[in-house]
């Protein structure tokens, strides 16, 4: 099963994202290869200094991550993308691709609202982040597990 975080830049919430998720599905030994893109993002950016500061408080090693654009290879690899807000979503639909299998992450949970992109804010505010995408992507590997006989 392949998996595919988008945000705007890849350098903070896909990455994030990517990297709470690789995580879960190593622990759990699950069959799915995460990845992450921006829409917007320029390729080979590091991922921000507050995002690799608040990933490496949860043990997670983001140093390494670069930052890539999504291509149309990418989201026709993907089994499933999960976007951060409805727009990037939106942005999806307008350069005509299939909607049947991208989903904001809290839509796809059955919840409201968008992932609020910390860029530019201090580490309290990436720490709010990771902590918002561990706890979503818990509930994300579960139905994914489920969804696609990964139990």
């Amino acid at each position: 099963m392949n998996l595919l975080f988008v945000c705007s830049g890849n350098t903070c919430r896909s990455a994030m994202a990517a990297a709470v998720m690789d995580k879960i599905v190593t622990e759990n030994d699950m069959d799915i290869y995460v990845d992450s893109a921006g829409l917007f993002a320029a390729d080979g950016d590091k991922a921000s200094e507050n995002a690799v500061t608040a990933m490496a408080r949860r043990g997670i090693d983001l140093s390494a991550h670069r930052s890539k654009r999504v291509t149309p290879e990418l989201v026709k690899s993907a089994d499933l993308v999960l976007t951060m807000t409805d727009i990037q979503k939106q942005i999806f639909e307008q350069m005509g691709y299939d909607l049947s299998n991208i989903f904001t992450l809290k839509e796809y949970l059955g919840i409201e609202g968008d992932i609020e992109d910390p860029y530019g804010g201090d580490e309290a505010v990436y720490d709010e982040t990771a902590d918002e995408l561990y706890d979503l992507l818990v509930d994300a590997a579960e139905k994914i597990a489920d969804k696609y006989g990964l139990t």
